[in-house]
């Protein structure tokens, strides 16, 4: 061992199309001042590089999952999420990641925390930043969760295994209520901008909808569109921030801006549009998609659209009068899947409603990979 530096067992594995450092809880201190500062050494945070660490340099790879035993009896495996700012000294842990989400239940197989169960092994996730159970249905073989499939999604080259994620149980997670405000439809006061029309879902994680027209957009902006237009990411982040006060989350919208910029996800939501995808240039028609969408978080654009906010579009498409519903022709009101359009191409979502309100799905389709194990090592003087 290194006198200067100490080692820690981490994986990289990606999720969906996100890529995380999964480590298992028992790596980590457990006194939370020391923990974070271990987490950042580990991704070299914060630096807009994270040249010194793991990190990289984007939301998209700056996430971690700690993995243990579970601590209810209806779970397997204990989650936490993190995502871990290069911008500030901040690992937020305010929410879920539905693209993390889909590789705890191969790490878990993998790493002998759950027994393999040939053709598909169900892992009940306790995900524990929310409290609620995640259940995903996994395919084995010879006691290890499966790569290879016939599964594709978009913004992830090639075909991977089907990983089926179920999040029924994660309503209402954040603030305790589908509508947190109890309206599916609210008018907020967003600083100097004056009053702007808000729909506030909670399902998978907290999510903060606008129609483009509120921001000047027409809402086939490209990420790079977007991130490149100052006043229109103030005005996000305003009307973010304002809703982070309204639901409690936040005292103020500065402390929301500095302390909670993981939650609430802001989502720009039109009818279905034709449009080029950010990653691969393909022409995505509307004939192929119910909705069209733009996400931020973290104060970025996500280049892709979070498994979580997939869960809470797909939750709010089922609730009448929701600026989501309001985008949906009639026909895609009445079926249970729901496509949308996002930057990279097309994620769908099968939300299920009964006669009571209450969802019976809010599920989608993942793959994941082990791309590497190993040890990271981090300097002493940082942690």
């Amino acid at each position: 061992m290194h006198p200067e530096m100490t080692a820690y067992r981490v994986v990289i594995h990606r999720g969906g199309t996100s890529k995380g450092i999964f480590i298992k809880e028992n790596e980590l201190p457990r006194e939370q001042p020391e923990r974070d500062r271990v987490i950042r050494a580990i991704f070299g945070s914060p630096d807009p590089r994270q040249i010194d660490g793991l990190g990289g340099a984007e939301v998209l790879t700056s996430k971690l999952a700690v993995i243990g035993p579970s601590t209810r009896p209806d779970a397997d495996v204990d989650y936490t999420f993190a995502q871990v700012s290069f911008d500030n000294e901040l690992v937020d842990y305010g929410g879920n990641c539905g693209n993390i989400s889909a590789a705890v239940g191969p790490f878990a197989i993998d790493e002998g925390l759950v027994p393999a169960v040939e053709p598909v092994t169900r892992v009940r996730i306790h995900q524990v930043n929310t409290n609620c159970i995640l259940i995903a249905d996994v395919p084995v073989k010879q006691g290890k969760a499966c790569v290879n499939g016939d599964c594709t999604i978009d913004g992830v080259p090639g075909t991977g295994a089907r990983i089926l994620l179920d999040f029924a149980d994660t309503v209402g997670s954040t603030t305790g209520r589908l509508l947190p405000t109890g309206n599916p439809v609210d008018l907020i006061q967003a600083g100097d901008y004056g009053e702007v029309e808000v729909s506030i879902v909670d399902a998978g994680n907290v999510l903060v909808f606008v129609e483009p027209h509120t921001l000047g957009l027409i809402g086939t902006e490209s990420c790079a569109e977007i991130e490149s237009n100052a006043a229109v990411k103030a005005k996000m982040e305003a009307i973010r921030a304002a809703c982070t006060v309204k639901i409690g989350l936040a005292q103020s919208p500065e402390q929301a801006t500095k302390n909670s910029p993981y939650a609430p996800f802001f989502a720009i939501v039109s009818p279905p549009q034709d449009y080029e995808s950010g990653i691969d240039g393909r022409r995505i028609l509307s004939s192929d998609i119910d909705l069209t969408a733009r996400l931020s978080f973290m104060l970025h654009m996500h280049k892709t659209y979070p498994g979580t906010g997939t869960v809470c579009t797909g939750a709010a498409a089922r609730i009448p009068g929701t600026l989501v519903h309001r985008q949906l022709s009639e026909r895609a009101k009445k079926m249970p899947l729901l496509r949308i359009g996002h930057p990279g191409g097309v994620i769908p979502v099968v939300a299920e409603r009964d006669d009571g309100g209450i969802f019976q799905r809010l599920s989608y389709e993942r793959t994941a990979r082990r791309i590497m194990e190993g040890m990271v090592y981090i300097n002493n003087d940082k942690a």
